[in-house]
């Protein structure tokens, strides 16, 4: 950025495309802001104007964090945006502040404290090796996507949730088609208000329930009058869609390790530095395309000599700040030693990931069960062969054919 830009000029209005990325290539638009300085201005495919994209980790956290960047005042701003569905929606707990925000967080807090995840490890690890055991008996080749690391996060997350088996592949299918642009915003939006009323009539089926799954937790809160029906419904719609989402990162994730194999034979000699690693890969990964939710500031704020003006939207990307020189030494290296390592792959602030531990332990047991019974697991197609899905607005193979 230049010296006028900061003396008071804003930076130019950049226009940032849906790019339909493969493998892990870092996103060029944002290499390319990120170079240009910590303070950028950006406009996306869909909604309206321009937003201020912040780069830099200091600022990022600072932002998520601050009460002077409201996510709830979106609401009342046209906001440029990525997708042409996802419009916020009024008491969505997305686009909620603190209080309201923290109180919806507390309702459901219990089933994602460490104490809560691990109630579901042992059920997630055994439904993890009956597919494991499916996959070794099927033999190879296979699709590692469609054999393992999709069914598994749908099974874990709806275990935590209390959605019924039977009723697996219909969240699957709705979650596939809200997280994607490319089927067009009709079927996104129809999806997604398929999936609410089926949180509906869920929650309101357990107002008296006493269990520990979220949905319960959900009607017992409302059943109490500390949330209503609809914030109940819109968390669950949201924490449902998050715990897929884990499908593409461990996608991504895999195909780094098959396209490395010295960073899965090191995982495999050394099994104590495994945690250590996924966090390393969570941090490296472009797990999203573009950007996330925006936030609107309440008030001028001055950030590294540019002045964002009250009313103003502003984005900012934890993909930057997780390769943030100051802070990641060497940040396009893959560390497995890196500590400590303060990543934002997950957020910050009040609207830090709730599914944040969860995630953690699924990536963590598919490590462990993947790298240890499939010794000579490998791509059976070259490395860019491999699809990867269109339009999805978090990234991720959409199949990983491998052989052993």
């Amino acid at each position: 950025m230049t010296e006028e830009a900061l003396a008071g000029a804003p930076p130019p209005v950049r226009l940032w495309p849906a790019l339909d990325l493969t493998g892990i290539d870092f996103d060029p638009v944002l290499t390319e802001l990120m170079r240009e300085g910590p303070v950028n201005r950006i406009q996306l495919p869909n909604g309206e104007g321009w937003a201020w994209l912040l780069t830099r980790y200091d600022d990022v956290r600072m932002v998520a964090n601050d009460a002077r960047f409201s996510r709830e005042a979106v609401m009342d701003h046209p906001v440029t945006r990525l997708a042409p569905h996802f419009i916020p929606t009024r008491g969505a707990v997305g686009f909620l502040d603190p209080p309201d925000h923290t109180r919806l967080r507390r309702a459901v807090a219990p089933a994602f404290t460490a104490k809560g995840v691990e109630r579901v490890r042992d059920k997630a690890r055994a439904m993890l090796d009956e597919l494991v055991d499916e996959l070794l008996q099927d033999g190879p080749p296979a699709d590692l996507t469609g054999a393992v690391l999709s069914p598994f996060p749908i099974a874990v997350i709806c275990e935590l949730m209390g959605v019924p088996a039977d009723d697996r592949h219909a969240m699957h299918s709705w979650t596939q088609l809200i997280l994607s642009s490319s089927h067009g915003k009709e079927l996104s939006e129809k999806a997604r208000n398929e999936m609410t009323a089926y949180f509906a009539d869920l929650i309101g089926r357990r107002e008296g329930s006493t269990a520990e799954d979220v949905t319960s937790l959900l009607g017992a809160a409302v059943g109490r009058g500390e949330v209503t029906p609809q914030e109940a419904v819109g968390l669950a719609v949201l924490l449902q869609i998050g715990g897929e989402a884990v499908t593409n990162n461990s996608g991504q994730l895999f195909y780094l390790l098959l396209i490395r194999p010295d960073l899965a034979q090191r995982l495999r000699a050394e099994p104590e530095i495994r945690s250590r690693g996924v966090d390393e890969l969570l941090r490296y990964i472009p797990h999203r395309s573009a950007v996330g939710l925006s936030r609107i500031a309440m008030e001028d704020v001055e950030i590294r000599g540019v002045r964002i003006r009250a009313g103003e939207p502003v984005y900012v990307s934890y993909l930057a700040a997780n390769r943030d020189p100051d802070v990641f030494v060497d940040p396009e290296m893959i560390d497995f030693a890196r500590s400590p390592n303060p990543h934002v792959a997950f957020g910050f602030g009040p609207h830090y990931c709730p599914g944040a531990q969860l995630a953690r332990l699924e990536s963590e047991l598919l490590v462990d069960t993947l790298l240890d019974r499939l010794p000579d697991l490998r791509l059976s197609v070259p490395p860019d062969q491999v699809p990867f899905r269109k339009g999805a607005l978090i990234r991720g193979p959409e199949a990983l054919p491998v052989t052993w």
